[in-house]
């Protein structure tokens, strides 16, 4: 019987197929990437840091936290902190008066997502798309779960998405659907196009942030220039400003007996890095953008987080925080 409404007089019952499962080491789902809420508690973006966190450090940003707000002047108290008397005041009154500040209860963050064609590889265990996509979300949980505001910056090659800073579950849920909806559209057979900059990203995260923001992005900084450090030391100098550098183990210890067949969507090409001339080459390369990019930390004064595709984003991210492994 091909009429439904046959089939269920009858009392046939047709079982729909099943769907293939989702390997979650290629690619995330937003069920996925809400799995991990549980998980986020045991991280940390608070400007006081455990001493192993990688946020601490000569070359560490100086989390600057929610500040404080100026709420009255009044007269002074005897159980009254002595530093916070106005000793203008007293000295024109006559008689102590105190300053009273209360701690701003929000600071509102930016988490940068990278989801362009040149995060889709992986080596051992995940693809550097899905160590990106998860790290971000954990990230997002943690700092709502502390109070502040979320918003982000989800790019792929020809998309960007922006979501301004909220505290809202809405916010949240059209953040993380536009990781998944991103990372939906990496695949081996995705046309060649020129992909989004990653000075365009940072340009729109000036806009987005001008001042007073925490602001992670995660992405392997493929394409990078001068303009790139200007950008870089700019958000830097107005905002709390963390990068992380996600990464293959692969780029920094390229086999030599691979044959790779690469290409652009029309052509194709057979790099073999058994040849001493391509290896040395492939390596070269690979490794200079590592080098660079993990030397902002001493150049710009910007942590840098390593992140590999190779382990686990949780794992490595309590690492990153200095906390030890549950």
């Amino acid at each position: 019987m091909t009429d439904r409404a046959a089939r269920i007089r009858a009392g046939i019952r047709t079982v729909p197929p099943a769907q293939p499962a989702l390997d979650t080491r290629v690619s995330v789902d937003l069920a996925h990437l809400r799995r991990l809420q549980g998980q986020a508690k045991t991280l940390n973006f608070l400007p006081r840091q455990p001493s192993g966190s990688a946020l601490n450090g000569r070359h560490a940003s100086r989390m600057r936290g929610r500040g404080l707000a100026f709420e009255e002047l009044r007269g002074y108290l005897p159980s009254d902190d002595i530093r916070s008397i106005d000793w203008k005041v007293t000295a024109r009154t006559g008689k102590p008066h105190v300053r009273v500040f209360t701690e701003e209860r929000d600071r509102p963050a930016l988490i940068v997502v990278d989801q362009r064609m040149s995060m889709f590889f992986g080596s051992q265990l995940n693809m550097k798309s899905v160590t990106a996509a998860e790290c971000a979300a954990l990230a997002t949980f943690r700092i709502l779960d502390q109070g502040d505001r979320v918003g982000g910056i989800v790019f792929g090659d020809e998309t960007i998405a922006e979501i301004r800073p909220q505290r809202s579950a809405a916010a949240l849920n059209r953040f993380l659907t536009a990781i998944a909806a991103a990372n939906a559209q990496l695949r081996a057979d995705a046309p060649n196009v020129e992909p989004v900059s990653l000075n365009q990203v940072l340009g729109a995260v000036s806009r987005i942030a001008p001042r007073n923001h925490l602001v992670l992005v995660f992405s392997d900084f493929d394409v990078i220039d001068d303009q790139t450090h200007k950008l870089i030391r700019g958000l830097s100098r107005h905002n709390d400003l963390i990068l992380g550098f996600v990464t293959d183990p692969m780029a920094d210890n390229l086999p030599n007996d691979l044959r790779l067949v690469i290409s652009d969507g029309v052509m194709q090409a057979e790099i073999d890095t058994g040849q001493t001339t391509i290896h040395r080459q492939l390596s070269e390369m690979s490794r200079g953008r590592l080098a660079e990019v993990l030397d902002w930390t001493r150049t710009l004064g910007v942590p840098v987080l390593p992140l590999s595709s190779a382990k686990d984003s949780l794992a490595q991210m309590r690492q990153l925080m200095g906390r030890a492994r549950r």
